[in-house]
């Protein structure tokens, strides 16, 4: 009754095409995934916050230079003429701003946050792109399930038909056969639909169609979770998680922030040193000249400048006063998001620890529920030779199956993603974990 995966998706979208491994998928995700690319560039946008923030500690060096040409007319006739150079260096080296130094150990706590951010994306993504391909795979058993019931119900109602013919059976076997037959149609139409659906969801993650995915083997090892305590895999989280993290170093670049505002009203120093040049080539016509050409008498000035400058604000209207309460307020909403992201995180993990444990209890019952359907299917299917059991009966018993098997399948694909996730909510998922999958795939 099993129909392979492989050939089923091949029939539908395509013939004669390799089939890809989970891993396969995954690397192309890495290259192509626009949600994960953009993640990346994001990361690589935030990490020059801590550039930006350090620059304001280091010395400012400013070059600048012009050159100029003059020319003097009286009653139209050029009198003089002179071109003039001037060129000037400055030098700014902060010595007391703390809000500065606040505000750089805020871009360093804000880029930590953004590699956090990305950290779990890159986490995310094996997530991702395990539920698009199993989803796949959830698709093909669910098609396969509703294929194999409407074939044999259809063997079913020609049975009933044939009985109806010769006298075996009442007209309502047959009307029950082919509503039965009908209702198995309409869900395989249905399942298609949701494959065809389910497919797309993977295309969109690489970018391309894909064909054919190499099936779920009979390896998979149903186990209880290790560490098998539902607290030591909150201590893990509470330890790993990114997006733990990322919160809690966003919170730390709040309070930067507000004491950075805070301290406005302190008293800024600097130390800044200037020097400037200037050179004036000018051309005198009333003095010696040569060929009707003025000879350029030079004037170069300049000026050095060394100074310890000193601001403070006095008065500014209760703006800085107002801007620091607005800070603080701004720490506490980051606070309160930070223990809102620590507390749905325990939430995530004690979830998906008690999904993995109800999974691997679900699998084994499916297991054994297969075993019983089938056993109740060969039992039903002796009746019906024999007369004690009837259509409604016969096809009760086969649709029993179907369920069980599909069911079956469900739960070893939940099995697995439950894994996934509560390996994701503990920060601890790896691409080995992704590998690890792979190698049950054939």
């Amino acid at each position: 009754m099993k129909t392979n995966k492989k050939l089923l998706l091949t029939i539908f979208f395509a013939a004669n095409i390799s089939s890809e491994s989970l891993l396969d998928i995954y690397n192309e995700a890495l290259e192509n995934d626009p949600t994960y690319k953009a993640a990346e560039y994001s990361y690589l946008a935030d990490k020059e916050l801590k550039v930006q923030g350090r620059a304001a500690l280091l010395p400012s060096i400013t070059l600048s230079g012009s050159t100029n040409w003059n020319e003097y007319y009286q009653n139209k006739e050029l009198q003089q003429q002179y071109n003039s150079f001037s060129s000037s260096a400055r030098v700014s080296q902060p010595l007391f701003r703390l809000d500065t130094w606040f505000q750089y150990r805020q871009s360093q706590s804000l880029t930590n946050a953004a590699e956090a951010d990305f950290a779990y994306e890159q986490q995310n993504l094996l997530v991702r792109t395990a539920e698009l391909y199993f989803g796949v795979l959830r698709a093909i058993d669910n098609l396969n399930a509703a294929i194999s019931e409407e074939k044999a119900i259809k063997k079913q109602l020609d049975q009933a038909k044939q009985r109806f013919e010769v006298g075996l059976s009442a007209i309502t076997g047959v009307q029950e056969a082919q509503l039965a037959f009908d209702l198995s149609k309409a869900s395989r139409i249905r399942t298609e639909g949701s494959l065809y659906s389910a497919r797309e969801s993977l295309n969109a993650l690489i970018g391309r169609e894909i064909f054919s995915l190499n099936e779920l083997g009979d390896g998979l090892l149903i186990e209880l979770p290790t560490p098998n305590s539902k607290e030591k895999w909150v201590e893990l989280a509470l330890e790993n998680n990114y997006q733990l993290k990322a919160a809690y170093l966003r919170k730390k670049a709040a309070k930067s922030s507000a004491r950075s505002v805070a301290s406005n009203h302190l008293p800024k120093i600097d130390i800044v040193g200037s020097q400037s040049e200037s050179e004036t080539n000018q051309f005198n016509y009333e003095g010696f000249n040569i060929d009707g050409q003025g000879i350029p008498v030079p004037s170069v000035t300049g000026r050095r400048n060394y100074a310890i400058q000193l601001s403070m604000p006095i008065f500014q209207g209760g703006a800085v006063n107002s801007r620091r309460k607005q800070a603080y307020s701004q720490y506490e909403r980051a606070n309160e998001n930070t223990l809102f992201t620590e507390r749905r995180i325990i939430q995530e993990v004690r979830s998906q620890f008690s999904n993995v444990l109800t999974l691997v209890a679900n699998v084994n019952a499916q297991k054994q529920a297969v075993v019983s359907a089938t056993s109740a299917l060969e039992a039903t299917q002796v009746g019906y030779k024999v007369g004690t059991r009837n259509v409604v009966d016969l096809l009760q018993a086969e649709k029993n199956l179907y369920s069980a098997e599909k069911n079956l399948a469900n739960a070893k694909y939940d099995y697995i993603l439950s894994n996934l996730k509560l390996a994701l909510a503990s920060g601890t998922i790896t691409p080995a974990d992704i590998v690890k999958i792979n190698n049950l795939l054939n």
